[in-house]
């Protein structure tokens, strides 16, 4: 298993950083890599990867895969005794036999039937340096060089420069590699990337600069207790699925995308997370309270520029179809940060360092063969249904009764309403590998039109203060706010009925 975290690191910061690395004996490497799949591309379907690499004098031949968590990656090397060969033969699959990823690698390659073939290739040069964390060994890799994909009919590849510091767990605890990456990370403004060298040359080679968004997922509990999970279990299964979502998403904005279905779901992955930390931090110690202050920051950050550009680009459709003019609304972006530097922030940053490490201390067992044991910090399996249960129960009772005078509160009480809903629908989510799976989906469809709801009427409020904001510049904006001052109350009324819905959905708790 590799434990590994990757950063990108900002082009006026590699100077720092490539002296920070040389501040102790370090070792310089040349990296060229042949990598394979078939025709169809059976492997990267399956975020498998095949490669062949000259490190030195020697060839490897390794096979990866993802692992269950954001650190941990199924990988298998084996030295190559025909080196000479190596720079123009095909992989030998065999030499991966009875390993996880060897067997994966080979039922892919049966199911796909074709043949291997190389697809891309890598020059790199790496500066290595081995560090010492506490009772930690650490490898840290500076990675500088290209990925070269083929082009049929030219003697010139299509390049992609890779910039990137790797810091890889060699032994002990988990938990100083994770010290050690705050650390790095913090000093020199790196960002954490979920983008592979392998992942590089695919989109490479599809010619794509970005992939399309990541969406929430069920939590994996583990196997051996997938219905009877303890508090701290619940927890990491929990965060495990909210940054499954959250970081790539977050991976291809800090690498400049602004492709609004990124942001969105980088968004909801946020809200997601924020949830969890709010629901669960009861069923085990370990989360810090300062965590919610820099994801809101992101948060709201990203939502600034999903209400400028997303919500307003659903709106203006209605306007211009109920026969209003066009307005211009460009909004002042001066103040606010890009989605770039939004979640480049180093508090942010360092969040997601630490939410990591949170997952990943069930490494350390994994590692060693030790018996992972229970969590004896966490509430007992029992205990843990029990505070589940009450807090799903207090969510739909709050929501319900505030939904039946919805049209009487104040906006920002509305808005609580809406914020509420949400938590109820994802911490039924979060649970509902532990309950019957068909009580679960028919209460989360009970919920699903006042979600709908609730979210067009807080859309529309958005859209109406913009167009209040541009009547000072642009008259032709007082259409549009009376058009939604109109509709506001029917929409309201709308809401309320849809909420009154939900106290006749049968829980499943």
């Amino acid at each position: 298993m590799e434990v590994e975290f990757k950063f990108q690191i900002p082009a006026d910061r590699l100077d720092d950083v490539e002296a920070d690395l040389r501040s102790a004996p370090v070792q310089r490497t040349r990296l060229r890599a042949r990598y394979f799949d078939t025709a169809q591309g059976a492997l990267a379907a399956h975020k498998v990867v095949l490669r062949l690499r000259q490190e030195g004098r020697k060839w490897v031949q390794t096979a990866k895969s993802a692992g269950l968590g954001p650190l941990d990656r199924l990988e298998h090397n084996v030295d190559v005794k025909d080196v000479k060969g190596a720079a123009t033969a095909a992989p030998d699959v065999q030499l991966h036999a009875d390993t996880p990823v060897g067997k994966l690698l080979a039922e892919l390659l049966a199911q796909a039937g074709e043949p291997l073939v190389e697809v891309y290739a890598t020059d790199i040069w790496r500066l290595v340096r081995r560090d010492q964390e506490g009772l930690t060994r650490i490898e840290l890799a500076l990675d500088i060089g290209r990925v070269l994909v083929p082009v049929q009919g030219s003697r010139k590849p299509r390049v992609k420069q890779i910039c990137e510091l790797e810091l890889e767990l060699l032994d002990g605890p988990v938990q100083g590699l994770v010290d050690a990456a705050h650390r790095w990370s913090q000093r020199h403004g790196l960002w954490l990337s979920t983008v592979s060298k392998a992942a590089q040359g695919e989109r490479l080679l599809a010619g794509a600069d970005s992939v399309p968004a990541i969406k929430a997922t069920p939590p994996v509990y583990p196997d051996a207790s997938a219905s009877r999970p303890n508090g701290s279990e619940v927890q990491r299964a929990v965060i495990t699925s909210c940054l499954a979502q959250v970081l790539p998403n977050v991976s291809e904005i800090a690498a400049g995308s602004e492709v609004p279905e990124h942001i969105h779901q980088a968004r909801v992955g946020l809200r997601r997370l924020r949830t969890a930390l709010r629901e669960l931090a009861p069923l085990a110690p370990g989360f810090d309270p300062a965590w919610q202050e820099s994801l809101s920051a992101a948060f709201q950050a990203l939502g600034a520029r999903r209400d400028g550009e997303t919500v307003l680009s659903g709106v203006a459709p209605r306007l211009a179809a109920a026969g209003g003019p066009p307005v211009v609304l460009a909004g002042d972006r001066s103040a606010a940060p890009s989605p770039a530097e939004a979640v480049q922030a180093a508090p942010f940053q360092a969040v997601l360092v630490a939410l990591i490490g949170f997952v990943s201390r069930h490494i350390d067992s994994d590692l060693t063969g030790a018996a992972a044991g229970a969590d004896v910090d966490g509430l007992a399996t029992d205990e843990t249904r029990r505070r589940l249960r009450a807090r799903l129960h207090k969510l739909h009772a709050r929501t319900v009764r505030d939904g039946k005078n919805f049209e009487s509160l104040a906006p920002d009480e509305q808005h609580t309403v809406r914020k509420r809903l949400k938590r109820l629908r994802y911490l039924a989510e979060f649970v509902a590998p532990l309950f019957k799976g068909k009580k679960v989906r028919r209460y989360l469809e009970r919920l699903e039109p006042a979600q709908d709801a609730l979210g067009r009427y807080n859309d529309d409020i958005v859209a109406l203060q913009a167009y209040r904001d541009a009547v000072t510049t642009d008259p032709r904006a007082w259409f549009a706010v009376g058009w939604l001052n109109a509709h506001q109350a029917a929409d309201a009324h709308r809401c309320m009925k849809a909420l009154r819905r939900i106290d006749d959905a049968p829980t499943f708790w």
